[in-house]
Parts: structure tokens; sequence; C-alpha cells
């Protein structure tokens, strides 16, 4: 048996529980946790803007040890460290045969599947966004692990497999942000902070930062951001009069929101290009006019996982790391145990801090 924050039902508290997992079957691994990350993904999880299998054990943000393998699996052994994906790719849809493994449409038909039972009473437990990470160990398909990157901490590494592979995605993949160019990003918790470091990474010669929270500008300084907007009626005007009257070449809205999102378009130049990574409501309408799409000439994109490959990018975010470029402790605000998770998803609906990371 291992200790799990279970979610019993959505809108429900997450409760700590004793669960039951099996031994790992064909094509499986059994992985004992070191990290997780708390997203705000699991909030969306919890509450019912995302639809979940319930009763289930939320958490995709992960790392840990490979303690055994199923029949069949061979590109990982017990001792490994691993990332956890929580999107793994099918290789045979029409999205992966595009090569846009971000949308394949079979990366979450594992989190319909019972993967263990409550052990008070028997119960079925769904494994959330596929892995379940938020417990002290997991059973997942073997195409839900990929090696750590050598030099990468365990703890560190569970950053990689949601918050870095989004929002360094997000400005690479999804806006393919240039040197010279610039930037402005919407929300400053663990997946902004990450886009900021990547827009400082690509050489943008601006890094705007906006957050409703004033407290967390020395945060996104510290992540790249050469100015800082506290979010507001005027955020737009605010970040055009940094821009020359511009508006950025880039906005990246990592919330969410309709208000933000329309925040967003409005404060990038004409031409430019806003991409939406925040996962919002079906309440969340966002509208625009007609003349004003010709007018401006912008472009808005959805992003999905920071439209990453996290096989091929895994080694070049490590490769980010040893070099100095890219700090993975610094997205992390407070470390917690299983128990801090429904405080940390109070934080998340408060605005306050960056990445929460439970720690086993």
């Amino acid at each position: 048996m291992v200790r799990a924050a279970v979610l019993p039902a959505v809108g429900a508290p997450l409760e700590i529980a004793e669960i039951d997992l099996p031994a790992p079957g064909p094509g499986q691994v059994r992985v004992r946790l070191a990290a997780a990350g708390v997203c705000h993904s699991d909030l969306s999880l919890s509450d019912g803007t995302m639809r979940v299998p319930v009763p289930a054990v939320l958490g995709h943000e992960g790392a840990g040890t490979v303690v055994s393998v199923g029949e069949g699996v061979t590109g990982v052994a017990p001792g490994d460290g691993v990332v956890l994906n929580w999107a793994p790719s099918c290789g045979s849809c029409h999205a992966c045969s595009l090569g846009e493994v971000w949308l394949c449409a079979n990366a979450l038909t594992g989190a319909g599947d019972v993967y263990a039972r409550r052990a008070s009473d028997g119960s079925d437990l769904h494994p959330g966004l596929n892995v379940a990470a938020f417990a002290e160990e997991t059973v997942v398909a073997a195409g839900c692990v990929l090696p750590v990157p050598d030099g990468i901490p365990l703890t560190d590494a569970a950053l990689l497999g949601c918050a870095v592979l989004t929002g360094y995605g997000a400005v690479h993949h999804s806006a393919r942000v240039r040197g010279g160019e610039t930037v402005a990003v919407f929300g400053v918790g663990g997946v902004g902070l990450a886009a900021l470091q990547a827009a400082r990474i690509a050489g943008a010669s601006q890094v705007i930062a906006v957050d409703i929270s004033a407290e967390k500008e020395s945060l996104a300084r510290e992540a790249g951001a050469t100015h800082y907007v506290v979010a507001s009626d005027t955020t737009a005007r605010e970040i055009r009069s940094l821009t020359d009257k511009q508006g950025v070449d880039v906005a990246v809205e990592c919330v969410g929101r309709a208000v933000t999102i329309r925040a967003a378009w409005d404060s990038t130049r004409r031409g430019g290009r806003t991409t939406v990574v925040g996962i919002g409501g079906k309440d969340q309408q966002v509208t625009f006019n007609a003349l004003e799409i010709f007018h401006w000439g912008r472009t808005l994109s959805g992003c999905v996982y920071g439209n990453s490959d996290p096989a091929r990018d895994l080694p070049v975010l490590a490769a980010h790391v040893r070099a100095g470029r890219l700090d993975l402790g610094m997205l992390v605000t407070e470390r917690i145990g299983l128990d801090g998770i429904a405080g940390a998803f109070e934080n998340m609906v408060a605005g306050k801090g960056g990445r929460a990371l439970v720690v086993f």
C-alpha cells in the first residue's frame, strides 16, 4: 500500500488515503515518486473545468525511480530515474502522422482506466491524467516514462514534465520568438516563469511580465523579465508605452481567463503573435469584431503542452539547465507534502507564488 491524494468526486476536497497498487502488467512500469509539481491543470480537473473520471489520483508533473517493470518493457529498468510523460503519443493517429504529437488523439485514453484501488473499501481509482503523480508510487504505461537526462536531480526533473515543457515550448515552438523581438508573458506561475526564462534564452530584447500580484515582481525579474506590469484595465496601454507605442511582437497568455486573453491580444503589435497557453472554462468567452481582426493582422493561436515532443525536447532543456541558462529550482516557491496540495490549490486561486512541489 502507498499513500496518495485522492479526489473522491468533482468539487470535493482531496483526501489522503492508502491505495493498493497492482504489480505492473505487460507494458507497464512502477515508479517511486521523488517529487510532483502542483499544476493549475490539477486544480482545473478537481473543480470540473476539465473532465476526469472519478474517484481519481491527480498529479501529472513528476519524476521518480523505476521500482519494477512488466513483461515486454525494455526502455527502462529498476533503478532508472524517469520523468513522467502524461501525454504519450500513440504514433498512429492523424496528428501523430503529421508530427504533431502534442495533439495525439489517443494520448489520454489511459486516464479512463482503473489503475489502483482504495485500500479501505476496494473502490476503483483512475489515474488522473494517465500518471497519478500525487502518490508515493504509481503504475503507468511504459510510454508515460522518459529517462531523466544526465545531470538533472530527480526533484528538479519533475518540473520538466509539464511546467517547463509547456512554458519553453510556448515560446520556442508555438510563438517562435526570434532574437531581438519583444515579449509579454501574462501570469507568473510555474508555466509563466518557464516562459520568461525561455524568452530570455531566445534573445528577446524586452521581456514584460504581467501578473495580478505586485509581490511577484522580484521572482519575474529573476526569471528574466526586464519590465513588470501589475495587471489592470490599462495593461495593454502600459505595454504599448513600453514598446514605443507599438505593442509586443509576442504575447504569451498563461492564465486561461477571457479578460487576460483579450489583454494579451490588445498588447500585441499589428502583425504580432498571441499564444494562449492557459486553460479556461467554457464560460470564458472572448469576443473580437471582424474589422479589428482584419486591421490588426495579428495571429491568435492555442498551445497544447507547449507544442512539445517530450522525447525530442527533454535533452534540449537539460542542455540549457547544465549550461546555467535555465534554472529549474527558481520556479519552486513552496515545497510541501501530500497533505499540502489543498493549500497549494488555494494559493493558485489567490494568485500566490510560483510552483508548489510535493517532495516525497
